[in-house]
C-alpha cells in the first residue's frame, strides 16, 4: 500500500514539474513565436491594401494577398487559440512589446464567435494589467459592427463599395463619443481618428450617419 501510494505522489510530483517545464519553455519562446505570427498575419494584410489602393479590390494582386492573408490566418487563429486556451493571457514580460498587438489583430480578425468567447478573458487581462483598454474596445466594437449594431467607441471603419472609401461604422450617441472614451483613459474621437486612419471626423455628419442608421433598423 505504502508503495502505490509512494508511486502515486511521485507520478503527480512528476505531472505538476513536467507541466512548469512546459509553460517555462512556453515563456521563453512566446516572443519569437508572437514575432512569427505578426509578420504571417500582417504582411499579406499590407501587401493587399497597398494593392487595393493602387490597383482595386477586383485586380488579381488585391485576390492574390488576399487569399495568401487568408489562409495564413486559419495557422495563426489556432496557435493563438490554442495559447489562450492552454495557458490564459499572458503577461507582458513574455509575450513581448508586441505581443498584445498581435493576439488580438489575431482574433480581430477572427469570426465574432472567437471575438465573443475570449472577450471575458481580455475584460480579465485588462483588470490584471496584462492588456491595454484600447485592444478590448475595438474587440467591443468589432462585435457590435458584426451583429449590425451601433459600435460604442468609434474605432471600428467599414469600406464602403458604393462610395469606394472608408468611413466610421455608425456610433450610438455621436455627441458624446469623446465623453465615454474618456472614462476609460481614451484619446478624443477626431484625434485617434486622425492618426489611425487619417480620417476627418465630423460630428454633423456622423450624427446623419447615426439617424440613418436607426431609421433603417426600425425598418427591418
Amino acid at each position: 500500500m505504502k508503495i502505490i501510494t509512494t508511486l502515486f505522489i511521485l507520478c503527480i510530483t512528476f505531472g505538476f514539474s513536467q507541466n512548469a517545464s512546459e509553460k517555462a519553455l512556453y515563456e521563453k519562446k512566446l516572443s519569437a513565436i508572437l514575432d512569427t505570427i505578426w509578420e504571417m498575419e500582417q504582411t499579406p494584410l499590407r501587401l493587399r491594401d497597398a494593392a487595393m489602393k493602387n490597383y482595386g479590390d477586383d485586380s488579381k494582386e488585391f485576390k492574390k494577398y488576399q487569399e495568401i492573408y487568408r489562409k495564413n490566418h486559419v495557422i495563426n487563429e489556432q496557435k493563438v487559440t490554442k495559447m489562450l486556451d492552454t495557458y490564459g493571457w499572458p503577461a507582458p514580460e513574455n509575450s513581448g512589446p508586441r505581443g498584445n498587438w498581435t493576439i488580438c489583430n489575431v482574433i480581430q480578425h477572427s469570426d465574432n464567435a472567437i471575438r465573443v468567447k475570449y472577450l471575458p478573458m481580455m475584460k480579465k487581462a485588462v483588470q490584471d494589467e496584462k492588456l491595454e483598454v484600447r485592444f478590448l474596445v475595438r474587440a467591443v466594437d468589432r462585435i457590435a459592427t458584426e451583429k449590425g449594431e451601433l459600435q460604442m467607441y468609434g474605432g471600428q471603419m467599414k469600406y464602403y463599395p458604393e462610395t469606394k472609401s472608408f468611413n466610421v461604422w455608425p456610433v450610438y450617441d455621436p455627441a458624446n463619443i469623446d465623453k465615454r472614451r474618456a472614462e476609460i483613459g481614451l484619446m478624443p474621437i477626431a484625434e485617434f481618428l486622425k492618426i489611425r486612419f487619417d480620417f476627418e471626423w465630423n460630428l454633423e455628419e456622423q450624427l446623419k450617419r447615426t439617424a440613418a442608421f436607426k431609421a433603417q433598423k426600425n425598418k427591418i
